[in-house]
């Protein structure tokens, strides 16, 4: 059952996943509020992102920059001068609204009356650092991608690392948009999860993984196939590199980072690479091509990976008069490393995409079943005594598992509305503590995706689960099957 982008809103804020900024006060337009279950699904994305591609690997490291910088950072970057928007305004309510629509016939989304194109504004939230009248001027970070250009000497230096290698970076940053809309998809404050990928300018096709990932075979919609208004079709990462279209490292990354869509429980046909049409490209860009997600509003971009060449180093070395060049030890020369690859995603939309796949109504239950990942639900497990006098019972299991997972414990209601329950909120395993749990010294795994049972001995939980959220083991070989 496919739902709305409101009706996913209104699921999100009913169940204590997302909730509308400040509605005590009637809201407040682009900005919204994580809640119980939101917040525990959005740092589990961070944390699946950062084990993935930071913890994980031996070329890359982490940041963790401010929000606000130095105003000179954004001059540099060309962010004060080019970071604009055109508005449409109508000429009969004075509604603004962004252009990215044709300019002729261009219609008010309120009124419905004709639009004229306003002047371009700066995306950028200024702000001011220090006393109101006499103090300096600057910005709330409009992407996380600078700090890591301008930390590049220190992080290179203190880490050891050698060409080629990663820096990578979450968190927010800050868009004035002029028309946020579509939920948590275009709003004005957000979380990023990006990484710059350094390599040797004379070696941008020199990727030495990149074999383990030449014959993955992606949905692509190459600027070609956009200009003659055909559809995307599976092709070999390869044959990006083959067609020159992409160099070896940026097909690289974007083969890693949809396999981990992938591995997170997104559909693989609910996925493709659009490659960015030539008057689309960011004025760093060489190359750029999004991830898409098949949202119910459209084909939309869930990622970004551009070629950002040398232009941002050679940017802050030109303002700042530093040098962030590189010893090359091989060539023995002095050269600006080449951002070959910058993988980069907003975390509210990976949410968005997360939740749109995982949402499924059950006819037979009569009920919401999301099916998130093991990893990315928000519970990982609840436990239920079948009924209050087993309380104690119950409470000693909760107990023994809540140190290393997060738990719910649950007594209120019938045990198959506990369950509806659990099923709505996305908690991938129930545990019961039943009569026969004091006999054999075991309780029940429900499994939330298909409602199957195991009995699985008390002292084996723990194990168990952590296989089962790994997905190491199939269920039904987990424990011992219980006849429903």
């Amino acid at each position: 059952m496919s739902i709305t982008i409101d009706e996913m809103a209104v699921f999100c804020k009913r169940e204590g996943f997302v909730y509308p900024n400040s509605e005590l006060y009637g809201g407040f337009a682009g900005f919204y509020d994580y809640g119980p279950l939101g917040v525990e699904v959005k740092n589990n994305i961070k944390n699946e992102f950062w084990k993935a591609f930071v913890q994980q690997r031996e070329d890359v490291v982490g940041i963790d920059g401010t929000i606000i910088t130095h105003p000179d950072v954004w001059k540099a970057s060309g962010h004060v001068d080019s970071f604009t928007d055109a508005v449409f305004i109508c000429r009969k309510c004075k509604t603004q609204a962004k252009a990215d629509a044709s300019e002729r016939d261009a219609k008010c989304p309120k009124c419905g009356s004709a639009m004229q194109k306003g002047n371009a504004i700066n995306l950028m939230f200024q702000t001011n650092v220090g006393p109101t009248d006499s103090g300096t001027a600057s910005f709330l970070r409009p992407e996380t991608a600078q700090l890591i250009f301008t930390n590049f000497k220190l992080v290179q230096d203190n880490a050891r690392k050698k060409l080629p290698f990663g820096i990578a970076q979450t968190g927010k940053a800050f868009r004035n948009e002029i028309s946020p809309r579509d939920f948590l998809f275009r709003t004005r404050e957000f979380e990023q999860m990006e990484i710059e990928y350094f390599v040797h300018p004379d070696r941008i096709n020199d990727c030495g993984f990149f074999k383990t990932v030449e014959k993955m075979k992606l949905n692509v919609l190459t600027a070609e196939m956009q200009k003659s208004k055909k559809q995307h079709s599976a092709m070999a990462l390869g044959q990006l590199v083959e067609k020159k279209l992409a160099s070896g490292w940026q097909a690289y990354w974007l083969g890693m980072v949809h396999q981990w869509f992938l591995d997170l429980g997104i559909k693989s046909e609910n996925l493709r690479v659009r490659e960015h049409l030539k008057d689309e490209l960011a004025h760093y860009a060489t190359a750029c091509f999004d991830i898409e997600y098949n949202f119910p509003f459209g084909w939309k971009e869930i990622h970004g990976n551009a070629d950002r060449k040398q232009f941002d180093l050679q940017q802050h070395m030109k303002l700042s008069g530093k040098d962030l060049s590189y010893y090359d030890e091989e060539s023995k020369q002095k050269i600006v490393p080449y951002v070959a690859s910058e993988p980069s995603q907003g975390v509210d939309r990976a949410f968005l995409a997360f939740m749109f796949d995982a949402y499924d109504y059950d006819e037979k239950r009569g009920t919401v079943v999301l099916k998130l990942h093991p990893k990315l639900a928000p519970v990982k497990a609840a436990v239920l005594p079948l009924v209050n006098k087993l309380d104690k019972e119950a409470r000693s299991v909760f107990d023994g598992l809540k140190e290393d997972f997060t738990c719910t414990y649950e007594r209120s209601g019938s045990v198959g509305r506990r369950y509806a329950r659990n099923d709505e909120m996305g908690t991938p395993f129930c545990v019961t503590v039943d009569f026969d749990t004091a006999k054999d010294k075991s309780a029940t795994i429900r499994n939330r995706d298909d409602a199957k049972q195991i009995r699985v001995p008390i002292a084996e939980l723990k194990n168990v689960l952590n296989n089962l959220i790994k997905q190491t083991v199939k269920f039904e070989k987990a424990g011992k099957p219980v006849k429903s």
